[in-house]
């Protein structure tokens, strides 16, 4: 495995012989070679206008909203007991609430992050909303929390998280 990626990390695609690591870049890759499968076209915009704001939110969410719950996972329960800081959690939180409040600002009368149809930065943002809502992230967010709900009730949405654990843990 640390062959296909040294920093020892998922997820990583193989296909054939190119490695691709980092959940955006494999869906961005996935959604570029595969995307003209889709009804309505591909998973990326077609303007560059678009483009730059769907890598733009994407990117948000990866930095703004994704990170500061990798930091509390690190800190509940991923780094050993006496590496784990209650302060440092307390502080991804208020980041992440900071940051989500912004992106339910953006989501204002949007069914989309970006255009008229579903891209990548969608499915990006269903799964980190998803991991947002479990760490009970989502109190003030009413919008995001009726986009997160439409964006799993597309026909083949996989499975929330929280159904996925209790599902491994069953």
């Amino acid at each position: 495995f640390l062959a296909l990626n040294p920093a020892a990390k998922l997820p990583v695609l193989v296909d054939g012989d190119l490695v691709v690591s980092e959940s955006a870049a494999i869906q961005l890759y996935l959604a570029d070679k595969y995307g003209d499968r889709f009804p309505g076209g591909g998973l990326i915009p077609d303007t560059p206008e678009d483009r730059g704001q769907m890598y733009r939110w994407l990117f948000f969410l990866m930095t703004e909203i994704e990170a500061p719950l990798w930091r509390i996972a690190l800190h509940s329960f991923l780094y050993a007991p006496d590496e784990q800081s209650a302060a440092e959690i307390a502080l991804a939180r208020r980041d992440c609430k900071r940051m989500i409040a912004i992106f339910e600002q953006h989501m204002q009368g949007r069914d989309f992050v970006v255009g008229e149809q579903v891209t990548v930065a969608d499915f990006n943002a269903a799964y980190t909303l998803d991991w947002a809502k479990l760490e009970d992230m989502l109190d003030d967010a009413p919008v995001l929390r009726a986009y997160l709900t439409s964006m799993y009730a597309r026909p083949k949405a996989p499975v929330t998280i929280a159904k996925a654990m209790a599902e491994l843990e069953a």
